[in-house]
């Protein structure tokens, strides 16, 4: 089994998911509002299902390619959110995916320490060379949050893909192993080196006020099922893994989008 140890920084901490995440992650999927800058449209709940089934499952595959990771306080192990990595099939490249933070979340606003503390992980126990990631590009918010992830920008991907009947451009940014070292902090460093726990956690070097960090995901495109990784996941009446989508994950910020009427 190919399970991340706890990661922990100065303001969150990222875990692997377990079967009682079900709700607020399957929420996420199904909710009008957070999925408004998905690479994907709003989820059934049958989709959304099968997308938690495939998630939960991903400590058991070989070799593991994709992360998609629980977001929690610090001191508390509520769900508050998700982050994740996607390890391409090709040279020594991930893309960082997935980040969404509920609304009141208490993590608001450190987002980006989500994506330094997975890219750590990246950097070190996996291997990784080059991480990237992305946003929408009419998302304006994003540019400061993906320099206080370490990131530099690239390039625009033109008409990536197609939501709520709009084709959307996508802004990349990306950071090699070396590079992203050079303003690692010290908790950072600890788990790139692979010795978490010697360091007491500080925080990025650089801040910002947004929540969020993201990029185009194809993390979830196997087919669902009922038993992921050992742990039951309930199934909803009328579920089809033929109606699963891919969670395409370009850029998932709250924080400034949720209104809690909406709930």
């Amino acid at each position: 089994m190919n399970r991340v140890p706890e990661l922990c920084g100065k303001h969150l901490r990222l875990r692997e998911l377990r079967a009682d995440d079900y709700q607020p992650f399957t929420r996420i999927l199904t909710h009008r509002v957070l999925t408004r800058y998905l690479g994907i449209d709003r989820m059934d709940t049958a989709q959304a299902h099968d997308a938690f089934a495939r998630a939960l499952a991903q400590p058991h595959t070989h070799p593991r390619r994709k992360y998609t990771l629980a977001v929690c306080a610090p001191d508390n192990d509520t769900f508050v959110g998700t982050m994740g990595l996607l390890i391409e099939e090709y040279g020594s490249n991930a893309m960082l995916t997935s980040l969404v933070l509920l609304p009141g979340a208490p993590v608001s606003g450190h987002g980006h320490e989500a994506g330094r503390l997975l890219m750590a992980y990246g950097f070190g126990h996996l291997g990784l060379h080059r991480v990237w990631a992305g946003h929408r590009s009419d998302h304006h918010h994003m540019a400061p949050i993906m320099h206080a992830a370490g990131l530099r920008p690239e390039a625009t991907l033109h008409q990536l893909f197609r939501t709520q009947g709009c084709w959307h451009d996508v802004t990349t940014y990306a950071t090699t192993a070396p590079e992203w070292k050079r303003q690692a902090t010290a908790r950072e460093l600890t788990i790139l080196d692979g010795t978490e726990g010697s360091a007491p956690a500080e925080a990025p070097r650089v801040s910002a006020r947004p929540p969020a960090v993201g990029s185009h995901d194809r993390s979830l495109q196997e087919e669902g099922v009922g038993v992921a990784g050992g742990q039951a996941v309930p199934r909803p009446t009328g579920t089809s893994s033929a109606r699963a989508r891919s969670w395409t994950a370009v850029q998932l910020t709250t924080e400034g989008l949720a209104d809690p009427d909406h709930w």
